[in-house]
């Protein structure tokens, strides 16, 4: 009996890992969730329906043989170590690479029992070496288990259940909403060609396709979001009605970010880092992020500025790599600046920043204020 396990039962986990378990032909998905509502109702039909966006709709897909199961419950703790001994594929998708900590102890006691089973394990967390910190948080090595990083392309978020817009499950309150792009990429292994899970696809050198999702996709999101707030637009799609604003995105993110990915990762000889490629990319993606059925909000996008302003995320972080290239990050210079005095609500915008920024202040520091006209 085939088995997968998935650790947390958010939108990446049922939209990516959870839907290629199914559609690969895993017997057993089992899901590993605290909440132990959501836990009763996928239990009651040991099914999961998600609702995806394609560019002309919303459809829903039911994926069977799913059962879930509470880790702070004592007699749930069993069944996910017997399950985690029997798993050959396994993902975690939590909100932080903290939560390895709770996970690690079963998963250990697990993989204990069947020291030799090949398995290959997909961490989805917002962290470019999250494979490596659940390793490190496993504390013990298994030979034939391996540890592998994604770069998750695939928006997504959690609505409330509705007639046309079905929940998890009947009796669940909220449903998962994703968009249908479906090629997510995940780092090299031995034996990772017999994978069962779908939609998954190799690179041998995964970090330059994380460069691209943070300071490509995500940096241009945050800034078309940012751009969009400021005119009052509340989800992404309402942003279609600037198209200036479309291209302004569009600008900052092939002649900046991508001019300057495209010159630091040419020697790849990947489509990707061309620029018919990276052309096909920036098309594809502005209208993936303004898709009038995924109704991404822009609350969400924009949250967390603290983060998204650092100095090596989304917004600062991609001005950084772009100036390394020699190319000016005009556009999304000035985004960073829209952002950031909303951020600092009145307060002394550069004296904001530089508390999220690290010390000493270098040349570094002055370009990017003067670039941001701060």
């Amino acid at each position: 009996m085939s088995t997968f396990v998935g650790i947390g039962l958010g939108p990446i986990q049922t939209g990516i890992f959870l839907a290629g378990a199914a559609k690969g032909g895993f017997d057993r998905i089992v899901i590993a969730e605290v909440n132990d509502k959501l836990k009763a109702a996928v239990n009651a039909v040991h099914s999961v329906t998600v609702n995806i966006a394609a560019d002309d709709r919303v459809y829903s897909e039911t994926y069977q043989n799913v059962e879930v199961y509470n880790p702070n419950d004592p007699e749930d703790v069993k069944k996910l170590i017997a399950a985690a001994a029997e798993a050959s594929e396994l993902a975690t998708a939590l909100p932080s690479v903290k939560f390895y900590a709770y996970c690690a102890p079963w998963l250990r006691e697990g993989f204990a029992q069947q020291p030799e089973r090949v398995r290959f394990f997909y961490t989805a967390e917002n962290n470019n070496h999250a494979a490596e910190e659940l390793e490190k948080a496993m504390g013990v090595s298994f030979l034939n288990t391996y540890y592998l990083n994604t770069v998750i392309g695939k928006m997504s978020g959690v609505a409330p259940a509705s007639a046309d817009r079905p929940g998890l499950a009947p009796d669940a309150e909220n449903g998962h909403l994703v968009e249908e792009f479906n090629t997510i990429y995940i780092s090299k292994c031995p034996g990772i060609e017999n994978r069962k899970v779908q939609n998954l696809y190799v690179k041998d050198d995964l970090f330059p396709f994380e460069d691209a999702k943070l300071y490509g996709h995500n940096a241009t999101h945050y800034l078309l979001a940012t751009l969009g707030k400021a005119r009052g637009c509340s989800t992404m799609d309402e942003v279609r009605a600037f198209p200036a604003l479309i291209e302004i995105a569009r600008q900052a993110f092939f002649n900046e970010s991508g001019s300057a990915l495209i010159k630091k990762y040419a020697h790849l000889n990947d489509e990707l880092f061309t620029p018919a490629g990276f052309k096909a990319y920036v098309d594809g993606l502005l209208v993936r992020m303004t898709n009038p059925f995924l109704k991404d909000a822009i609350d969400r996008i924009t949250r967390d500025p603290e983060r998204k302003l650092s100095w090596d995320d989304r917004a600062i972080g991609t001005m950084r790599l772009i100036l390394s290239q020699g190319i000016e990050p005009v556009n999304f210079a000035m985004g960073a600046k829209v952002a950031a005095t909303e951020w600092a609500a009145g307060e002394d915008v550069k004296a904001k920043l530089a508390s999220l920024w690290p010390s000493p202040w270098t040349p570094e520091h002055d370009k990017l204020i003067s670039l941001m006209d701060l």
